[in-house]
């Protein structure tokens, strides 16, 4: 049976491949009376949605889709209900013959081959339900996510970016000032592939270009930020929040690596000076201590390997030179889907 189904009091089911008739999302355990922001949940989708351009240049994928949603049930008089909701997104820019020739050939680097020896029968249009289209039904319960923790906790804001595309990276430096300066999801938008940082955002910008016309591909990092988050949110001591939300990245397709705060670089420091309580760089332990939020921001860093399918491994279908930037809008619907569902869960820790 495959695990579809995430979350222990928010919960969500996703469904749907990348060439059937429509992908989408069930979420039970949304409370009664969240306002239902119809904008919010297309707007988030229209952020991941493949065929978007930047400045009339197009840094991603030509599948042209338009990701308009269906709410089938959960929502009435633009409140939720306390029910399950549904929503659907069909699909419409299908090219399946592109990939006729892959039906026996696996493609290098893809879930192809794992995906048809452990179910023996399995999708091979567009990858499936290994493909990155899957992300769109995360983005459905993220923006549903996202309403709940704006009703029950509105300083909350969870903003991430592009930091490092191929060998183009921000400094630890500039990715700190860009959290004082671009606390809104809006104004990463208006940087090319979503780093924000004017000249490196043209260098990136050029790279992709290049690396689409050329066939090739590149991996990175992205950083995410949640600003102003509740304290005291994680359940010790297998749902710690820096485990669930480091399960949430990793469950995305192309994640390789997950740091926390200061994550692997914290190895070589010596504890007397990490720990000092007179270190006022609250960042080192990103915003989670014991397992449980600590009320300052929460940091975390993501590494993506490079996007498997290229020009030498498949001469048809349409592919992200970079998944990155359309990766941006999941990793935020992933961190609003597991603050949702500690915040319901924390309703529970006390009388």
């Amino acid at each position: 049976m495959s695990a579809s189904s995430w979350g222990s009091r928010f919960v969500v089911t996703t469904f749907g491949e990348s060439h059937g008739m429509g992908l989408g999302a069930v979420i039970d355990g949304c409370p009664a009376g969240v306002v239902f922001d119809h904008d919010l949940l297309t707007n988030n989708l229209a952020r991941r949605r493949p065929g978007q351009s930047h400045e009339g240049v197009t840094l991603v994928t030509d599948r042209n889709e338009q990701d308009q949603p269906q709410v089938l049930s959960g929502v009435f008089e633009g409140k939720t209900l306390g029910t399950p909701i549904a929503v659907v997104v069909q699909n419409q820019d299908q090219r399946s013959g592109d990939y006729e020739k892959i039906k026996n050939s696996p493609r290098p680097g893809h879930a192809d081959d794992v995906w048809k020896g452990k179910f023996h029968h399995s999708d091979h249009r567009g990858g499936g339900r290994s493909s990155g289209r899957e992300t769109l039904a995360r983005v459905i319960a993220g923006s549903i996510a996202e309403m709940l923790v704006k009703q029950l906790s509105p300083k909350t804001q969870v903003v991430a970016w592009t930091s490092q595309v191929g060998p183009v990276a921000l400094t630890k430096e500039e990715i700190h000032s860009s959290l004082k300066t671009q606390k809104n999801p809006k104004n990463i938008d208006a940087f090319a592939a979503r780093l924000p940082h004017l000249e490196k955002s043209i260098e990136v910008k050029e790279l992709l270009l290049a690396a689409k016309k050329d066939g090739k591909s590149y991996g990175g990092i992205a950083d995410i930020f949640v600003i102003n988050p509740p304290p005291h949110l994680g359940q010790p001591v297998f749902h710690k929040l820096k485990s669930d939300l480091a399960g949430a990245y990793m469950s995305i397709g192309a994640t390789h690596g997950v740091e926390l705060g200061y994550g692997f670089s914290a190895s070589d420091a010596e504890g007397s000076q990490f720990h000092d309580p007179k270190n006022d760089d609250t960042h080192r332990y990103g915003g989670i201590r014991g397992g449980i939020s600590t009320g300052e921001p929460i940091h975390f860093r993501v590494a993506f390997k490079p996007t498997a399918t290229v020009l030498h491994h498949a001469q048809s279908g349409r592919h992200d030179p970079c998944i990155i930037p359309r990766a941006i809008p999941v990793l935020e619907a992933m961190t609003y889907m597991v603050l949702a569902d500690h915040i319901l869960w924390a309703r529970q820790d006390r009388v």
